[in-house]
């Protein structure tokens, strides 16, 4: 973190954690790598505060992390970033004249071990510029933040709890806020649904969230993991990694579970209390699993369904049957000739800045189709705003 001394003239914002200097341009102001938590090794997340005034114009660290398996699916979503085990930031981008607008906390994807909220693929200027305020969320992956207890989901609800105490000085209206996730992002939002009472978010967007990999044997899963990872508070950085690495192998006979080994642990599921207070967006893409069965491309439907499409269908109906409000999607669009469909990740170039994904190879060399990126972000910012009455059909069909 570092602190600086302000000059006449700057844009200053004051949170109750403290003061901060965004970045002010093209109508918006971002705050980056604003540090919302601190830690230590395999402990619970505290709020953070700080005196003096926080330069928040550069992006924060991400969490030490492998290469990603999908590195050549979606490139890479961690380049330019440092990294540091004390990764709970966050960054904010809100349009200059903000005020009362819904807010949107984004959690990332990268299965519980790779990925960042500071990502520049995640950039929320276009989303933004729809009339909202939207967090982007940093947490601890892996080893970190999920081999002794939900550490990674702790320091997801104390962003949210910041987000509660201080977004109101960014424009935004603590009393609509939808967290939105995508992959372990998505799962994530599901596991803060029903883990937390906390009225913290009040409507939520799960894309591509693997619920079918939410089966009974993650417990004994989890048991096996725990006995094969050594590590304590003094083992190096480079170790941590080395050892998780080598997990896949370990865990792979509880497949589908093994295809996200770490990740937050759910007791007994009862849907009622957050189907009460939480609309619900829920979907996925077409060809969602097509990476993870890419030599196999007849299993590709097969995998979808079990992994993703199913489970994200049963959970609307359930939410419904709960008392609450929800409706699905189903993202189609894919580049011509693209290797692998409608992939898992492909409707995130329709969210964010497009720019942080050139090369991506998902997209073949092609850009994604701007009128239906227009119609995704605007549907997304509606839901934010309105809820179930800004969505034209209770099953979308995105693309395609």
């Amino acid at each position: 973190m570092e602190l600086v001394t302000p000059t006449i003239g700057e844009v200053l914002i004051d949170t109750g954690a403290g003061a901060l200097k965004p970045e002010v341009s093209d109508g918006l102001v971002r705050a980056r790598g604003v540090r919302y938590a601190t830690a230590s090794r395999f402990a619970e997340p505290e709020p953070y505060t700080w005196d003096g005034v926080l330069d928040a114009t550069r992006r924060g660290p991400a969490c030490p992390q492998p290469p990603s398996s999908l590195l050549a699916v979606v490139g890479n979503s961690v380049e330019g970033l440092t990294f540091d085990e004390h990764c709970q930031v966050l960054s904010v981008t809100a349009p200059v004249d903000a005020s009362g607008l819904p807010v949107m906390v984004w959690f990332h994807g990268g299965a519980y071990v790779t990925g960042s909220g500071e990502s520049v693929k995640y950039d929320a200027s276009l989303l933004a510029l729809e009339g909202v305020v939207v967090v982007s969320v940093s947490y601890r992956l892996g080893v970190f933040g999920y081999l002794n207890g939900n550490l990674g989901l702790l320091d997801q609800l104390v962003a949210l709890r910041w987000v509660r105490d201080n977004i109101a000085a960014f424009g935004g209206n603590p009393s609509n806020v939808t967290a939105f996730g995508q992959s372990a992002g998505a799962d994530s939002v599901y596991a803060l649904m029903l883990t937390s009472t906390e009225p913290l978010f009040h409507r939520a967007i799960l894309q591509s969230a693997p619920l079918g990999a939410r089966g009974p044997e993650r417990a004994e899963m989890t048991a096996a993991l725990r006995s094969f990872v050594s590590v304590d508070a003094s083992t190096p950085v480079d170790d941590i990694l080395t050892v998780q690495q080598e997990v896949p192998a370990v865990v792979a006979r509880f497949a589908p579970a093994s295809g996200m080994p770490f990740g937050p642990e759910l007791g007994p599921v009862d849907l009622a209390p957050a189907a009460s207070r939480v609309e619900l967006l829920v979907g996925h893409t077409a060809d969602d699993a097509s990476p993870y069965v890419a030599a196999s491309p007849e299993a590709w439907e097969i995998a979808t369904e079990l992994v993703f499409a199913g489970p994200a269908r049963r959970l609307a109906a359930d939410w419904i049957t709960a008392g609450g409000q929800a409706a699905t999607f189903n993202f189609r669009w894919a580049p011509a000739g693209a290797p692998l469909g409608a992939c898992h990740c492909m409707e995130l170039p329709f969210l964010f800045d497009p720019a942080g994904w050139a090369g991506a190879g998902m997209l073949a060399g092609q850009q994604p189709d701007p009128a239906l990126a227009r119609t995704v972000r605007g549907l997304w910012a509606g839901f934010a705003r309105n809820g179930m009455d800004a969505l034209p059909s209770r099953s979308l069909e995105l693309g395609g």
